[in-house]
This record gives structure tokens, sequence and C-alpha cells, in this order.
């Protein structure tokens, strides 16, 4: 999958996706990046509201800027080509032949993510979401 903040797709308007990946990715508390996103959801379609939207997608220049972001970083936590064949590491393969920024998360870590997630969903500028 492709994504925005392992939240929003584009071709997929109005779809708010929870899922550990291209986002905080997979940390040990998975109920915080739940309340997380959920509080992101919040905010955008409060958003929404008062300004009598109905539809809000990522653009396609905003999913592939944030997958770029993503591949600067060191690379996913999981995944290795080392380890046992399975889910994690695309079946053996590793996640770098599965494509840009596709198993990683945000490339400061989960904490620095909540605290760019946060600043982004309250300056309410909603940087890469085009509103209609």
């Amino acid at each position: 999958m492709r994504s925005k903040h392992g939240i929003h797709v584009h071709g997929f308007p109005n779809l708010f996706i929870v899922q550990p990946q291209q986002g905080a990715n997979l940390i040990s508390n998975v109920p915080h990046n739940i309340v997380d996103s959920a509080k992101t959801f919040a905010r955008i379609l409060a958003h929404m509201q008062a300004q009598g939207l109905s539809r809000v997608e990522v653009t396609a220049e905003a999913e592939e800027a944030w997958l770029q972001l993503l591949d600067s970083g060191p690379g996913p936590m999981l995944g290795s080509v080392d380890c046992t064949p399975g889910y994690y590491n695309n079946e053996g393969k590793g996640w770098e032949e599965a494509g840009a920024g596709l198993g990683r998360g945000y490339p400061w870590g989960a904490v620095a993510y909540f605290a760019y997630i946060d600043g982004w969903r309250n300056d309410g500028k909603f940087d890469g979401l085009a509103f209609q």
C-alpha cells in the first residue's frame, strides 16, 4: 500500500486507515497508534464539517513525497531477509523489493512521528490533502 502518514491513500477519497506502517510503524503500544489516528481523523472531519466540505483525498504528489521521506531513513525496523520468511519480511525477500517506503515508518521513530502528526493536524492546513 502507498499512503501519506499511513492514513490517507490517493485514489480513495474519504478513506481513513488505522495501521502502523508508513507512520509510527510497529511500536509496542498499538492502542497509542489507534488513539492518535482517531485524533487525526476527528480533526480532519471537524474541519470538513465547519467548511461544508464532503470529500477529502491525499494528492498523488503528497503521497509520493511522504514515501520518499520514509525512504530517506535507515530502513524498516523489521523485515530483514535473514529472518524466517513471513509477513514481516515480505516472505523472505525483504521490503526493499516491495518498493519505496512500503515497509517503513517515520525515519526518526515513533515519538518523533507522533510529535510531527500532532503539529500537522493542529496547524489547520492539512498539507497534502485536497478537499471538496
